[in-house]
């Protein structure tokens, strides 16, 4: 019973595990570039949230002066990172979108195993080509 408790007392941290093990998963196991592009922004997100879980105090105000005693204060950098972080990681997200489409536009494709194999099939020589993958070739 005392795990039970646990868990249901941190169930943000909770979240932010199973969030990051989902974006990490969705990185490494897909092959089309706008899911792994997805996967990256679940994850960005689970540190959002982590940083935004670890900044609060428990039973902090805000840190706004007054005139009266001492008072736990949550600590604003926390949130403050964050915001620049959201920022950040919206242009990662629209600069990996835009580089997602010069690569649609360049290769056809949006899968890493058919861009690579596009990619390693034009740096060979003429002559170890295969027929079908010639474009010059007369059938």
């Amino acid at each position: 019973m005392d795990l039970v408790a646990t868990i249901t007392a941190n169930w943000n941290y909770l979240i932010v595990i199973l969030l990051m093990m989902g974006g990490l998963f969705i990185v490494i196991s897909q092959n089309n570039m706008v899911k792994k592009l997805v996967g990256l922004a679940i994850f960005q997100t689970s540190v959002f949230l982590f940083y935004i879980t670890v900044g609060k105090v428990a039973g902090g105000t805000a840190p706004i002066l007054m005139s009266y005693g001492k008072a736990a204060y949550s600590n604003p950098l926390p949130h403050v990172l964050i915001l620049t972080a959201i920022v950040v990681g919206v242009a990662t997200t629209a600069l990996g979108l835009a580089l997602v489409l010069r690569i649609h536009a360049a290769f056809g494709s949006i899968e890493d195993d058919e861009v690579l194999a596009m990619k390693a099939d034009a740096g060979m020589p003429r002559s170890k080509r295969s027929r079908s993958s010639d474009p010059d070739s007369s059938d």
